[in-house]
């Protein structure tokens, strides 16, 4: 069976191979392991995670140089990720606690109505390469905690992130057979998803794999689908006297994570009589923006994309957009052909006729001058996706025109479009998703409401409609 190999966006060196999963195997596995952690008390299994978290804790700084080195995103940021692992336990539990707690209320005849939640059995779990450890992980301890077993795919381009992930679970004490790790590409991956014993699959990924889902499991409504598939993201600045500021906070929405987050801004929409002076802030700010290794010393804005064809497609966009009439401000350049290394770039494209309503995973950044705010929020909802978006104004009445208007599962005032926290709710409407936000409502897709009607002895009569006896 073939190795599926691991190699370091900066560097090209290999990392990490392991050979391919049997697809049928973990999903045994899993479902043998299914009835027994579902049986383990709430305690128990919320103890066992708590554990996870102490675990990951002790591994922090194998882990954080493991994500950087496989991510390429500098040491800084994979520190972020391993912190927000670790927080998301305590989230999790607290989430569970209010997202699906157990109620009782007085029903008629003294009898009582009960509500608590069951787990589905076996859930699939497809992870991102942007945040191989973050992503996977808000999926599968919700799960966990619920009492699922979980066969978690991680992406070919991130597999040692996952498995490390995996065995940090186990190492707590999760059972080997409570939550798999599937190594493989694609193929494994749509074999998964397709699989007839799994009852659920939590996706994110791109909006294309997660249409195709939807599809498939159209024919299965007996089986939870979750879909988080990125954003074709709006940062609106409007009426604001402090464009150093602004110009920071479009440049941290555009350009952190070498722009790989789904909230990430694709396109600064900017009020025309504040757009050259953002712009040349902008653009000088974005030339100081230090893209290099995950270990160099200063530590990097941003590192790599992940590889040479995710560098290929961006810089190749670019000057599709060129083409198409847009007007560049700063270039997008591969410093060193032989890696993924970008530079961050800016293009005009007010003018440009038909503008794609696309992902651009990266550090590319569109640019659209708009003389009137309810055009520029309609120019923020021309897009299929609907995940993320951001006013910058010190106007407190625009924002509450832009929040009403504005079609995002996350609409910010006066911060970047990404950055969102474990404590809210995180999803989006649209090609965005499907209406089962994760993060703190991740809770909600991994159990089910049972309601039962409950009395402590068996009371019945029938009072009409009977023939005499």
């Amino acid at each position: 069976m073939a190795d599926v190999i691991s190699y370091e966006p900066a560097t090209g060196a290999e990392l990490w191979r392991g050979e391919k999963g049997d697809v049928d195997l973990e999903v045994a596995t899993a479902r043998d392991g299914f009835m027994p952690w579902a049986a383990r008390s709430l305690a128990f299994r919320i103890e066992t995670l708590r554990r996870f978290a102490n675990v990951v804790r002790q591994r922090a700084d194998a882990f954080t140089d493991l994500i950087a080195r496989e991510t390429g995103k500098p040491l800084w940021e994979a520190r972020t990720e391993v912190d927000s692992v670790i927080a998301k336990v305590d989230i999790s539990i607290t989430a569970y606690a209010e997202r699906t707690a157990q109620r009782r209320m007085d029903a008629p005849m003294n009898s009582r109505m009960a509500l608590r939640h069951k787990p589905h059995g076996v859930l699939a779990v497809l992870g991102p390469y942007n945040f191989p450890a973050h992503l996977p992980n808000g999926h599968i301890v919700p799960a966990l905690i619920a009492g699922n077993a979980v066969v978690f795919k991680p992406s070919e381009k991130t597999p040692a992130t996952g498995v490390f992930l995996v065995e940090c679970y186990h190492a707590a004490g999760v059972p080997e057979e409570a939550v798999r790790v599937l190594v493989g590409g694609p193929a494994e991956g749509k074999a998964l998803a397709a699989h007839p014993d799994i009852d659920g699959l939590l996706f994110t990924g791109s909006a294309r794999t997660g249409i195709a889902l939807n599809r498939q499991f159209a024919e299965m409504p007996e089986k939870i689908l979750a879909l988080e598939m990125g954003g074709n993201n709006p940062i609106v600045v409007w009426d604001t006297p402090d464009l150093h500021t602004a110009a920071v906070l479009v440049a941290q929405s555009a350009f952190t994570t070498a722009g790989q987050r789904c909230t990430a801004a694709r396109r600064l929409i900017v009020q025309e009589q504040l757009a050259d002076g953002l712009i040349a802030e902008l653009s000088r700010l974005t030339g100081r923006l230090i893209v290099g290794a995950p270990h160099d010393d200063p530590q990097p804005f941003m590192g790599p994309v992940i590889d040479n064809e995710t560098a290929d497609g961006l810089t190749e966009s670019f000057l599709a957009l060129l083409m198409k009439g847009g007007r560049p401000i700063r270039h997008m350049a591969r410093p060193d052909p032989a890696r993924p290394f970008v530079t961050p770039g800016i293009i005009d494209v007010t003018d440009m006729p038909g503008r794609p309503d696309v992902e651009l995973f990266g550090p590319l950044l569109q640019v659209i001058r708009i003389d009137d705010f309810d055009a520029a929020i309609a120019e923020a909802n021309n897009t299929r996706y609907g995940l993320s978006a951001s006013l910058v104004s010190q106007t407190p009445a625009l924002f509450d025109r832009f929040w009403a208007g504005a079609r995002a599962g996350i609409v910010n005032w006066n911060k970047p479009t990404n950055g969102a926290s474990s404590s809210a709710p995180f999803g989006g409407v649209g090609w965005s998703g499907n209406h089962r936000p994760s993060a703190y409502y991740a809770a909600d897709y991994c159990a089910y409401p049972v309601v039962s009607n409950e009395a402590d002895a068996a009371r019945a009569a029938i009072g009409i409609g009977l023939a005499d006896g």
